[in-house]
């Protein structure tokens, strides 16, 4: 027994903190010596930074282990609270132009599978608290999670895991030792036009599982060279197999209040790619999505027909659902090395909006970069914003034989002691109109503003944590996931959805 609960302690901090970062843990570990106080514990809460000539405006965030979301004037203080049936932490929330709120919420009996930021219902909810559309996706095959995208017709952009058994897994060529007994997760996107209070109809679908290859085993669907098409994913990358353990352990886990619902020792690892975070450019109509398990970010055309979109022609691109762009880890496809990686387990990507400065470039929060290799080194956060290589006519360049630019991005902000700004998981960060850059570090709570040079102008860290219980009635633990915040959005005050 003391050897499974040793077990469990390892495999736990494995889970909690799990990265792909995982060439720099001999620099974290010595970062141990510096405490960064992650999660924010002893801190004063609240309104802490504030100056002369603020943009007028809000702060939205939804409150860990509640079913609420607040809104929050520059003063801090709660101007509007919108509630509703499920848990909305660690889920991300969008304010529509009628002053309802689409979000994404914890299905009570959702199936099969674990991860975190599993949602399975995506809502919307009026100003005035009551249901407009109540949306399960989620069954043995599917379940939506982490993040969704508002399109301009009112449909809905979401993130899926679908379900691959260990031979199919075996047959699309990955590695059999990479493979969970219980199979893997690949991820998806589904556009859903809602239709009634709980209807919704699945009018376009792109899966990862269309666009593989593989360099493993000729004799395996999927062979090529990943070199010589960047366009597709080496279904060998991603998460690696974490350490195994028993379902004894995994049980002890759970009473401990530890772990994922649905958790297994037969599916640790099902979760191999992990996208978090979606948005849609209706400019382009295309759609950049995100997973810290690769370390890229990626875009895709959203114009083709699904079936379009899981072949390699079509759209106005021509590519059909294969990348138009990738970046941040080249050696994914065999284009780099660890030393020219460039995200580290990041969230959030998004395009800087039309009217606001740096528009059509994308930003993210960069999690787990690492530190300087000495003695001191830790690992840090970084905000960036990166300028696509587009070409006059739209397509996004690539050299032969190099990877895709920037070698660098063309703004970022690090905090100057570079432990002051540090969440290893969740987080975000987006453009202002004013040309300020709104951060949210999510591990803490911490929501800031920065100028382009630098300067924090605003700063509020939420001090609310709500009270939803265990599905067997024990309270759920504070510590150490307090205040986290998984997306926090600064609403200007002439926001449509706020008119009146």
């Amino acid at each position: 027994m003391k050897k499974n609960i040793f077990r469990s302690i390892i495999f736990l901090i494995t889970l909690s903190f799990w990265s792909c970062n995982t060439a720099n843990k001999k620099s974290e570990n010595k970062s141990d010596k510096k405490d960064r106080n992650m999660f924010g514990h002893g801190i004063p809460r609240g309104l802490t930074i504030t100056t002369e000539g603020l943009t007028d405006g809000y702060v939205m965030f939804s409150v860990i282990n509640s079913a609420s979301t607040y809104l929050v004037n520059r003063k801090g203080e709660v101007v509007h609270e919108w509630k509703g049936n499920y848990d909305v932490g660690f889920r991300p929330t969008y304010l529509m132009d009628d002053g309802s709120l689409m979000l994404t919420a914890a299905d009570p009996d959702f199936p099969v599978f674990a991860g975190g930021g599993e949602s399975g219902r995506i809502q919307k909810i009026s100003w005035d608290n009551k249901m407009l559309w109540d949306f399960e996706y989620a069954n043995e095959d599917h379940l939506s999670h982490h993040d969704i995208a508002v399109m301009p017709n009112g449909n809905v952009l979401a993130i899926a895991w679908s379900s691959k058994s260990y031979d199919e897994a075996v047959a699309a060529g990955r590695k059999s030792e990479s493979v969970p007994k219980a199979g893997i997760w690949p991820d998806k996107i589904v556009e859903i036009k809602p239709i009634g209070k709980h209807g919704g109809e699945i009018v376009w679908e792109w899966n990862i599982w269309d666009h593989l290859i593989q360099d493993y085993d000729k004799s395996k669907s999927n062979f090529g060279i990943p070199k010589e098409h960047p366009e597709l994913l080496d279904v060998n990358k991603g998460r690696p197999m974490p350490p195994q353990i028993s379902q004894d352990s995994v049980d002890i886990l759970h009473a401990m209040g530890r772990g994922w619902r649905n958790q297994t020792a037969d599916n640790l690892g099902s979760d191999v790619f992990h996208f978090n975070a979606i948005k849609y450019n209706p400019d382009l109509d295309q759609i950049v999505f995100s997973s810290p398990e690769l370390c890229e970010i990626f875009i895709i055309d959203h114009s083709t027909t699904s079936k379009e979109a899981a072949s390699h022609m079509g759209g106005h691109m021509g590519k059909g659902g294969d990348f138009l762009y990738r970046w941040g880890n080249a050696k994914n496809y065999q284009r780099g090395d660890s030393t020219t990686q460039q995200l580290f387990g990041q969230h959030d990507v998004r395009w800087i909006e039309v009217g606001k400065p740096g528009a059509g470039n994308l930003t993210l929060f960069n999690n787990d970069v690492p530190g300087k290799v000495n003695s001191d080194s830790t690992n840090y956060s970084s905000v960036y914003e990166l300028v696509p290589p587009i070409d006059q006519k739209g397509n996004y360049v690539i050299e032969l034989g190099k990877p895709f630019d920037p070698e660098k991005p063309t703004w970022k902000y690090i905090a100057s002691d570079t432990l002051s700004l540090y969440s290893s998981f969740i987080s975000g960060a987006h453009r202002m109109k004013n040309g300020n850059t709104f951060i949210n570090e999510g591990a803490k709570g911490r929501f800031f503003e920065v100028t382009p040079e630098g300067k924090i102008v605003w700063e509020y860290l939420t001090p609310f944590r709500g009270e939803i219980r265990q599905p067997n009635g024990d309270p759920v633990s504070p510590m150490p996931l307090t205040f986290c915040e998984f997306r926090a959005t600064f609403i200007p005050s002439d926001h449509p959805g706020l008119a009146g």
